[in-house]
């Protein structure tokens, strides 16, 4: 049979099977990444039945994948208000790596693959999913809960850091030099310095360049601009995804909320085929063996992300359920560990399928961790998110959320959120 008739079978397949598996995930109220895996390690190398002809043409759709990812996840963002986060989260930031990364790190020297190893699993236990922690957030209706901007806060810093971590790895990785790694480094810092200047300066300019009234003139020129600046940026020695990221910072007003209208299947539909060419890549006969470090790994950094979102939403005067809240949001890994992961095969062959094995485990894990750490939290410890009392003849709850009540700004809670008074008394509204 002719190459083009296979091809056009094979991806006629698979993507009606993603669709059919996507409707099952959401009737049974799961996230579709781990069944994306999973179909692809059915049907990659080792898998019961291996794909031919399409795999190259997947590779390039994974690619696109992550670029829309990212940068649906910076059109959610003005340049003001990413640097605004950056000067109140920066030691959230900071708790968030040293808790996340060393796991990861202490995971690779045990198992004795040696540092540069150790600094990629650092990557991939680090590393939130900034694309499923925001499903999660819209199903469970929490956009406009007071901790959610914590949240974001949270994953926009760990986006940026993979702009320093990514070229840093790429070094190690490729055995290059000190000067030479420093020089990358550099170019990849000013590269990304660059953007952000640009975009604070005159990303109305920018917006107002590309803006259009006709949804596929403007779905042309979004789509070009993006895919070009990624290249360039990967040129750079810069993550193609961080810069897509920053192509979305850029844009704002009218013209961001556009893209994301036109852009949010388009990005659906990558994504899944992204996690599907990885799934495609990994042997599952490999990943028996590190089932077991798969599990330890997902079991500690469950609990780390969740002290990261119990400190983070501290910080910002969120309350107790509040914080548990953000913390269960923030367990979810996916992409950026998979990329991660994929770059790294060649130092430890046994990356690849641990990490394809902890990010099935937490993206499973990561939709439940949200909806019941806080109700969990509270049912074995009430001590611990007890709504500290209020002035005699006032309701339970600190000042800001008398205040907020009195002001009539509560916002109604997602599912899986607790509906009694006290409960209500500490539901977040939007900042």
């Amino acid at each position: 049979m002719h190459d083009t008739t296979m091809l056009l079978i094979e991806l006629g397949a698979i993507i009606l099977g993603l669709g059919i598996i996507g409707r099952f995930a959401g009737r049974i109220g799961l996230s579709a990444i781990p069944l994306y895996l999973l179909v692809g390690l059915a049907f990659g190398h080792g898998g019961i039945f291996e794909l031919s002809a399409s795999e190259e043409f997947i590779a390039i759709g994974a690619e696109i994948g992550v670029i829309l990812l990212l940068l649906l996840l910076g059109l959610e963002y003005s340049a003001s208000e990413l640097v605004d986060n950056l000067r109140t989260q920066y030691p959230s930031g900071a708790v968030d790596f040293v808790l996340n990364a060393t796991p990861g790190a202490v995971a690779a020297l045990v198992l004795g693959w040696g540092p540069v190893a150790a600094v990629a699993l650092a990557g991939v236990t680090w590393i939130s999913s900034s694309g499923v922690i925001a499903k999660i957030l819209t199903d469970l209706g929490r956009l406009g809960n007071r901790e959610t901007p914590v949240v974001l806060g949270i994953l926009v810093m760990e986006d940026l850091a993979m702009a320093v971590y990514l070229p840093i790895l790429t070094t190690l990785l490729a055995g290059v030099s000190l000067m030479g790694g420093g020089i990358t480094l550099v170019v990849a810092l000013g590269t990304v310095g660059l953007v952000l200047y640009v975009a604070l300066r005159h990303g109305r300019l920018i917006s107002r360049a590309v803006s259009s009234d006709n949804p596929e003139l403007l779905l042309l020129v979004v789509l070009g601009l993006t895919v070009l600046i990624a290249g360039i940026a990967q040129q750079l020695h810069v993550s193609a995804a961080v810069g897509a990221f920053l192509v979305g910072i850029a844009l704002s007003g009218e013209v961001a909320e556009s893209a994301q209208r036109l852009f949010t299947p388009l990005r659906d539909l990558f994504a899944a085929v992204f996690f599907v060419f990885f799934g495609l890549s990994t042997d599952p006969g490999n990943m028996p063996p590190v089932i077991v470090p798969a599990l330890i790994l997902a079991v500690v950094t469950v609990v780390t992300k969740v002290v990261t979102g119990w400190y983070a939403a501290q910080r910002a005067g969120i309350s107790p359920r509040g914080r548990l809240r953000a913390g269960g949001a923030l367990v979810a890994r996916g992409e950026f560990s998979i990329v991660i992961a994929g770059l790294a095969a060649g130092v430890a062959a046994e990356i690849r399928p641990l990490a394809t094995a902890y990010v099935l485990l937490m993206v499973i894990i990561g939709p439940l961790a949200a909806r019941w750490t806080e109700p969990a939290v509270r049912a074995l410890m009430p001590r611990l998110v007890k709504v500290s009392p209020g002035p005699p003849g006032q309701p339970p709850g600190g000042r800001r959320e008398r205040r907020e009540r009195r002001q009539g700004r509560e916002v109604r809670e997602g599912p899986g959120a607790p509906s009694d008074t006290a409960a209500r008394a500490d539901s977040p509204t939007k900042p």
